[in-house]
């Protein structure tokens, strides 16, 4: 039976650490502030020379030494992200063109946080039915550059970063992608938005005095929406396929609020010791947090061959997502 497997993952993340020290200098916060309701203690912040396409490709070039592949070998590029590197063309040719893949279908998908789940579930598609026999999925994210200093309610949460996976054909029935699970609610739309630059609001010298082109979030719908979706999500794709909470060996989920984490722990009755959490290290890299957090459980030898892995994330759209993976 023909299926697709993560062959190798990657991640990039700046050099420069912004700490929540560092923002009770610019903005009226402080570290106990944001700890105690985030989890957050630090997040990297690119250099002003750099671009989101040259972070996503970093992490692809990692994700393709893991699995032993050349770009050359890459038959499609799906980067999620809401940070392109402008409008058009899409962020996913000029990773193409830095990592000196072939000419094969590139573009991006704008899922926010569910973004990396989104590209994962397309990858798999594509493979699972012979379309492609490899596809770098990349999540990639430079919000920095997206946020309102002035305003602590979502200065403080968010951090740049990138992170990658290959996705290949396998034919060993024991390893491989096993299920995944996209959703939105577009009435759910307006409590996370950046909202200008668009057709909606034409960049003006209006909406930029407006603060339209920044991030602009109500947080506390959000957080419901996370622990709601995130929780049902994981429950569905456990249940559809014949599993339950003590198969799970370990959770990647976005990495966007410790309570976040706590209450999906609680409503999907797995422990919290399951969750990979690397909150304090970066906040929250939307689309980049999820296969950051994977690169890094790898590295640290947190994961074995067989693991079964629970991936789940919820983004701006609102658009969410579940991921089942043996590993």
């Amino acid at each position: 039976m023909r299926r697709s497997r993560i062959a190798g993952v990657g991640r990039a993340v700046p050099e420069k650490v912004l700490s929540n020290f560092d923002l009770e200098k610019i903005v009226e916060t402080s570290d106990a502030w944001i700890t105690d309701r985030s989890g957050i203690k630090e997040r990297r912040i690119l250099a002003d020379d750099l671009c989101t396409s040259d972070l996503a490709a970093e992490a692809g070039r990692k994700a393709l030494a893991q699995a032993e592949l050349e770009p050359k070998d890459i038959d499609m590029i799906i980067v999620g992200t809401v940070t392109p590197d402008m409008p058009m063309p899409a962020t996913a040719t000029f990773v193409q063109h830095k990592l000196g893949a072939p000419r094969c279908p590139a573009f991006d998908i704008s899922a926010a946080c569910a973004g990396f789940i989104y590209g994962l579930s397309i990858a798999d598609s594509f493979v699972g039915r012979g379309a492609c026999e490899r596809v770098l999925v990349v999540g990639v994210e430079i919000l920095s550059r997206s946020l309102d200093w002035t305003d602590r309610t979502t200065c403080v949460l968010f951090g740049d970063g990138a992170g990658a996976a290959v996705v290949t054909a396998s034919d060993d029935p024991e390893r491989g992608i096993i299920d995944t699970l996209i959703a939105s609610d577009g009435e759910q739309a307006c409590h996370l938005e950046i909202p200008g630059g668009g057709t909606k609001h034409p960049a003006t010298h209006d909406t930029v005095e407006k603060k339209l082109h920044f991030v602009h979030m109500n947080g506390r719908q959000i957080f419901t929406q996370a622990v709601r979706n995130m929780s049902s999500a994981s429950s569905e794709i456990l249940e559809r396929n014949g599993l339950g909470p003590d198969d799970v060996n370990t959770v990647f989920a976005h990495q966007a609020n410790i309570r976040i984490l706590e209450s999906v722990s609680q409503r999907t009755r797995i422990p919290m010791e399951r969750f990979f959490n690397n909150i304090a290290r970066y906040g929250n890299t939307s689309s980049a947090s999820i296969p950051i957090a994977m690169s890094e459980a790898i590295e640290q030898d947190r994961v074995a061959k067989g693991d079964l892995f629970l991936l789940t994330a919820l983004g701006a759209g609102v658009s969410w997502g579940s991921a089942l993976v043996r590993w």
